[in-house]
């Protein structure tokens, strides 16, 4: 097939993911956008989901607009092209993105943004599964594995959530609110895998010891050293040998590159992702930027985060202009030290920085305003 053809004196910027940084990007190019250059937005959903309000959603704290940021609207204020495509291959030789159903789309400057996936789940192949990611069809996919579940001949139903991070734990939180609402808790039992002998290692002493009894009030048990090595149509299998039916298996593990990242020529860290300089640039290929999950800056690793990819859009904003104009760059900065706020389902957050602890209701208005207003700068559908 062949490529889009463009003027000689016109460069593409092309925006591959829409997630928290390069929605930014899309954002500043309504008014002030980059002379002589055309703004290209792949995403494989014309809408775009963020990922701090996705548990509160699950909990019926918001609905599912309230999360979603429209994609199509953007790109119309911005003059922007928006491709509504799944990717499968990006031609470092060519310059080029290449699609099944889409003719390929040249690029001068390219910014990844396709986020991670769930680590291990795509090593199983089974009907129980259900991804976090993509968070745009997370909420509807885990609904109909679960209804799926409910034969009314089984009295108790088993849930299992594999991993142990902040994210695994917010997504049990607030499945276990939302069975309540739905009246549903008697015929559900929660389990957690954690391969660790912890919940929430990212956390301070204190703020874990509140994970685990927020757990254990609500009769979720927990399976510490467990990795989680097979999973069938009925059941897993844990490393320590044992196997425990279930009825769905809730996949929120660590992040991991998407299998699109190990197709290019693109120099990466010892995970898979994109190795980058402190100004986002890949090291082996100057015109590729990589943010957010997607990219590692080798100097100073930040955390797989939505933090992290929101810090990174000033930079990476100024960074491309820079590019095309020749001019100066900006450096991102990590942080190993930032504040996070845990949905705990129940109408409270759990605040933890450094060595501070709290979980209490003002935790949870604090954390509601900072999503609102990030939530706030994009059109909703």
């Amino acid at each position: 097939m062949n490529s889009v053809r463009k003027p000689s004196n016109q460069k593409t910027i092309v925006l591959l993911g829409i997630g928290h940084t390069n929605a930014h990007v899309l954002k500043q190019w309504v008014d002030h956008p980059i002379d002589r250059c055309d703004l290209v937005c792949i995403s494989p959903f014309p809408i775009a989901t963020y990922s701090g309000m996705l548990p509160g959603t699950l909990g019926e704290q918001f609905t599912e607009e309230e999360m979603q940021i429209d994609l199509r609207v953007m790109a119309d204020r911005a003059g922007a092209t928006l491709i509504v495509a799944k990717t499968t291959f990006i031609d470092l030789d060519s310059n080029q993105i290449c699609f099944s159903d889409h003719v390929p789309v040249p690029f001068d400057v390219l910014s990844i943004g396709i986020g991670s996936k769930p680590a291990g789940w795509n090593e199983h192949e089974s009907s129980l599964i259900v991804p976090t990611k993509p968070m745009q069809t997370f909420l509807r996919r885990l609904s109909e594995r679960i209804d799926c579940a409910s034969d009314p001949k089984v009295i108790n139903k088993r849930v299992a959530i594999v991993g142990g991070g902040v994210a695994s734990v917010e997504i049990l939180l607030c499945l276990h609110e939302h069975l309540r609402k739905q009246g549903r808790l008697d015929q559900v039992q929660l389990h957690l895998f954690s391969r660790s002998p912890s919940v929430g290692d990212e956390l301070n002493a204190r703020s874990q010891e509140t994970i685990l009894r927020l757990l254990a009030e609500r009769n979720i048990e927990i399976h510490f050293n467990s990795t989680v090595t097979q999973v069938s149509d009925e059941s897993l299998t844990t490393n320590n040998g044992k196997t425990i039916p279930f009825d769905a298996v809730v996949w929120a593990t660590g992040a991991a590159p998407p299998i699109i990242l190990h197709q290019t020529r693109l120099d990466t860290d010892d995970r898979g992702f994109i190795a980058t300089s402190d100004t986002l640039q890949s090291l082996s290929h100057q015109h590729v930027f990589a943010v957010g999950d997607a990219g590692t800056v080798i100097r100073s690793p930040a955390p797989k985060a939505g933090v992290t990819a929101v810090r990174q859009s000033p930079i990476l904003w100024h960074n491309l202009r820079a590019f095309i104009e020749n001019a100066p760059m900006k450096k991102f900065h990590s942080r190993k030290t930032f504040l996070k706020i845990l949905n705990t389902g129940d109408g409270k957050g759990l605040l933890d920085y450094g060595w501070f602890s709290f979980h209490a209701k003002w935790c949870w208005t604090l954390k509601t305003w900072i999503d609102r207003r990030f939530i706030r700068q994009f059109p909703s559908p």
